[in-house]
């Protein structure tokens, strides 16, 4: 079996990135350990809303010109969302629990908005599957895949608005990241591998996308 070098390569690297953040950068102060799973936790949101804003441009693009290729980059980069979604509510409570004592809080905003994007993309997957038209397929998923989009800014601004357990941007700042120089440098290589990873299972997924609906067109003529 041929093996793709995007994909081994994305996996080496989100390997080596963990890797890095476990043993080679330094314990943060008042969090000690736990914050390690920082270096997973902030990479698989920002995926996320990377994936869910390209599902975004890719839907409103096809809206105007109808290019079946958008629908099909739309369909698998809503996919490969949701996996990261998955992620960052998983690794998310199991940072909570030693930090902020308890794994969960309903009351907090960005908790509650990113449970809500996950199950918008999931509806969008589920819509996918539902409707048999292609066209109305096509149509339906990129309306939900712009809206969904339009809480990625929400959840951003959020600790802004609210009371949450999440604090501030560390990162995107006015002035500069309070982080120290190592630490910042295992983050930018974690942003790098998992972004890189995003790239090769939206490619693959794409790729199989494209063969299913060869193999659909192949049958419907067989017919």
């Amino acid at each position: 079996m041929k093996i793709s070098w995007l994909p081994t390569i994305a996996a080496a690297a989100v390997v080596g990135t963990v890797i890095r953040a476990a043993f080679f950068t330094p314990l943060e102060a008042n969090q000690g350990a736990a914050q390690k799973i920082f270096y997973i936790h902030v990479p698989a949101a920002w995926v996320a809303f990377l994936a869910f804003g390209l599902v975004a441009i890719a839907s409103g693009i096809y809206l105007w010109l109808r290019d079946g290729r958008l629908d099909r980059f739309a369909e698998s980069s809503a996919e490969v969302g949701v996996v990261f979604t998955t992620v960052v509510l998983i690794t998310g409570p199991i940072w909570a629990k030693p930090i902020w004592g308890t794994w969960w809080a309903w009351w907090d905003v960005r908790l509650i908005s990113t449970l809500f994007l996950w199950f918008i993309y999931v509806a969008y997957l589920v819509l996918r599957g539902a409707v048999e038209s292609p066209e109305l397929r096509a149509r339906y998923s990129a309306v939900l895949g712009i809206l969904g989009a339009l809480l990625i800014p929400f959840i951003h601004l959020s600790v802004y608005l609210f009371a949450t357990m999440h604090p501030k941007p560390i990162i995107l700042k006015a002035d500069r990241p309070s982080l120290p120089n190592e630490m910042l440098l295992t983050l930018v290589i974690a942003f790098i591998s998992f972004t890189l990873l995003y790239v090769a299972f939206v490619r693959s997924r794409y790729q199989y996308a494209v063969e299913r609906d060869a193999a659909s067109v192949n049958v419907g003529y067989d017919a």
